[in-house]
């Protein structure tokens, strides 16, 4: 791997920049070079939210993703903003349950997973990002059990620290989605 280029776009709350820090500390305990860049409307709660990931062997030089390798698009608007600027040949993630529309390229791979549903029928309603992390995980067969452990130790509050092993959960149930 040189360089993966991840975007992570949702709305407030659905946990996107945790999903792109705790992608950025795995790539920290992986022995990458990473950078993390968040960005979101002034409410918290509600307003748009992205982050830009970057994981490589290489010293990073900018930390703007313009041209992501991999968009996880949690909501339609995310979706129609980004999907032209994925690179030819990457990967679109998108929540199922909240975009119906299908991606209109032909040139990217897609993974339409229902995360919200998912997270909804588990009792982990707030958890949906990281099924999707799961899946990402799977699928560039980067799911290792002690880095994701260790990386969710980092990003966790001490005050959550309950949540480690149904983000785990979370994790697993999107490595398994079909």
């Amino acid at each position: 791997m040189a360089a993966r280029e991840f975007l992570f776009s949702g709305f407030g709350g659905q946990g996107i920049l945790f999903a792109g820090k705790f992608l950025a500390y795995k790539g920290l305990i992986d022995d990458k070079q990473v950078s993390w860049l968040p960005s979101y409307g002034p409410e918290m709660r509600g307003g748009t939210a992205s982050c830009s990931v970057i994981v490589s062997d290489e010293p990073v030089g900018s930390p703007i993703v313009s041209n992501p390798d991999i968009l996880v698009a949690m909501n339609l608007p995310s979706l129609d903003r980004y999907e032209k600027a994925v690179k030819k040949g990457g990967i679109i993630f998108a929540d199922s349950t909240l975009i119906e529309r299908k991606v209109e390229r032909d040139d990217v791979d897609v993974y339409y997973i229902p995360a919200t549903k998912l997270a909804s029928d588990n009792n982990m309603a707030t958890l949906a990002n990281m099924i999707i992390v799961g899946k990402i995980l799977k699928i560039l067969d980067d799911f290792n059990e002690d880095s994701v452990r260790t990386a969710l130790g980092k990003v966790i509050p001490a005050k959550h620290a309950d949540m480690l092993e149904v983000n785990i959960k979370a994790m697993q149930i999107g490595a398994d989605c079909k």
